[in-house]
């Protein structure tokens, strides 16, 4: 980030409030572990933390599952989503209404490892803008990932890091951690299927924020499906590169001038649709920051 968009917050004493946001579809099996998992190792590197869980229409006993978890003391702000759903919807309702200093997008399936959520928080801390973890740099441990999905991610990133100059290698994973005032600067977000993680990872890339590299962990699920469909979402992830390269080519002065405006104009907006549960209570409305409709 330029120093002119310094954030004030970066100077306070008191520990960050880490939002885990969690997209949730039929995951009655998984979310509650998640849960339980992610907490004790936040709980263990005292560090402060919420979760904001966006149920994406769900047909199972997700619902349930996460609002015993509620009673049972954990901070959640679960999501009621209405339709339709996908999985860069779900992202951006947990954007919508989470409170904390930092944000870490985690799957429900635990494929994600807790103890790279603290490594996140922690660099963070040190002053990055942004934490991109990559399943594929040495230090990094990936277990039972599908051979093909593998190949179209390896050859996905591949043309990704060609296209916009980067030694960033894993783009399209959504177990990333971005700092409040970053991740607003992109609001409003537009993707609304797995597309969204180069929406947003590419577009902090090409507005220069500081953005940190580390080797992660990566677990296949051991439970239920996953929601990832290749051939489905191909044009998808088309449109959206091809979208943010025409921006880096050829307007990219004009983005950054925008940009600059953005951070400085970040405000309170109004309520979304969706329907949002919680336990916990707060004096100020959920946080929904998008740029201010004023010149």
């Amino acid at each position: 980030m330029n120093p002119q968009h310094e954030d004030p917050s970066r100077q306070r004493s008191s520990p960050s409030l880490l939002s885990v946001c969690i997209p949730a579809h039929n995951e009655e099996e998984n979310i509650g572990k998640a849960i339980e998992a992610i907490s004790r190792e936040l709980r263990a590197a005292e560090v402060p933390y919420e979760f904001v869980i966006a149920n994406d229409n769900s047909q199972d006993r997700t619902e349930e599952v996460i609002l015993q978890k509620m009673e049972e003391g954990h901070p959640i702000r679960m999501i009621r989503r209405s339709p339709p759903g996908g999985f860069g919807r779900a992202i951006r309702s947990c954007l919508d209404h989470f409170r904390g200093d930092i944000v870490v997008v985690v799957m429900a399936d635990l494929s994600d490892d807790p103890k790279d959520i603290v490594r996140y928080y922690q660099k963070i801390e040190e002053g990055y803008d942004a934490v991109f973890g990559s399943r594929f740099m040495k230090g990094s441990v990936v277990r039972d990932y599908p051979k093909i999905k593998l190949l179209a991610n390896r050859l996905g990133n591949k043309l990704l890091q060609l296209l916009f100059w980067t030694e960033h290698n894993d783009l399209t994973n959504a177990f990333k951690a971005y700092r409040a005032d970053a991740i607003r600067s992109l609001l409003p977000l537009f993707s609304s299927h797995f597309n969204l993680t180069i929406e947003i990872s590419v577009g902090l890339m090409i507005r220069r924020f500081k953005i940190a590299r580390i080797p992660i962990n990566w677990y296949g699920r051991t439970w239920g499906s996953a929601k990832f469909k290749i051939r489905e979402l191909g044009r998808r992830y088309f449109a959206t590169m091809t979208k943010l390269w025409a921006e880096r080519l050829f307007i990219h002065d004009d983005l950054m001038a925008e940009h600059g405006k953005k951070l400085d104009r970040i405000h309170h907006v109004q309520g979304s649709a969706d329907v949002m549960i919680t336990n916990l209570k707060d004096s100020n409305p959920p946080l929904q920051q998008q740029e201010a409709n004023n010149p």
